[in-house]
């Protein structure tokens, strides 16, 4: 686990083009201070803020969120009818000042689940934004990594029986070209706050080479600061994608 405080973000380097978080903790930071799980869902949405502002700041191509999994479904209903009346509330108040911020929206992962309400705001929102050249938002919305490797397969098997694809070159390339994240930079940062070592069936394809960061900090708590040292720690370790060190 990586807890070292390292120093500020040297502005001279060269941040990470394309950063993914599991936004983790909402839950346990409202617990420990005796509130409603509301409230930790809540206080995220402004830590939510402050990294999506810093990450345009930086220079940063594409940030992916995790908010809401598959998984998540399993929840009490209390729960997931405060989460889907949070990401509507979202949706209504951020919009116009990630336009005014000349941000990008995408969402993923299977919004059937959501109210027809969700899902033509989220349409709307992304149609909005779709002109705008600076930072890439993308949220994965009950989404999970297996369900979107299950669902590019699906959509290579249809093109290969239309006899649009043929089955003998289809490789690394034409199968992450039909993931949800197709056409976006590689990621090569991912960050999961509260303390918790695991991926959480997140963008498993697109993990393959990533740099895993793991902090104690729960969500509610991550700020521009905690993003920075993150970053830091990234560009301190050597990406070899396989090769050998060049030590060696």
């Amino acid at each position: 686990m990586t807890e070292k405080k390292l120093g500020p973000l040297n502005d001279e380097k060269i941040p990470p083009q394309h950063i993914a978080i599991i936004m983790d903790g909402n839950g346990r930071w409202a617990k420990s201070k005796h509130l409603p799980r509301t409230r930790g869902h809540q206080k995220g949405v402004k830590s939510l803020r402050k990294v999506v502002k810093h990450c345009a700041k930086l220079g940063v191509k594409t940030l992916t969120l995790f908010a809401f999994s598959s998984e998540n479904l399993s929840r009490p209903n209390d729960e997931i009818g405060l989460l889907f009346k949070l990401f509507l509330s979202v949706l209504h108040s951020e919009t116009k000042k990630l336009k005014e911020n000349n941000i990008s929206l995408k969402i993923i992962g299977d919004l059937s689940v959501f109210p027809v309400e969700i899902q033509l705001l989220a349409s709307d929102a992304e149609r909005m934004l779709s002109s705008n050249t600076g930072l890439t938002v993308i949220v994965a919305a009950n989404y999970s990594g297996q369900w979107d490797i299950a669902e590019a397969t699906k959509k290579i098997a249809i093109k290969s029986l239309s006899g649009e694809i043929n089955p003998d070159n289809i490789g690394i390339d034409i199968f992450e070209a039909h993931t949800a994240l197709a056409g976006q930079p590689k990621v090569d940062l991912l960050i999961r706050t509260s303390g918790e070592i695991r991926i959480s069936n997140f963008i498993l394809w697109n993990l393959a080479y990533s740099e895993l960061y793991f902090c104690n900090t729960l969500w509610p708590d991550f700020n521009e600061h905690e993003l920075d040292i993150a970053i830091e720690s990234f560009h301190s370790r050597e990406r070899r994608f396989g090769g050998r060190n060049k030590a060696t």
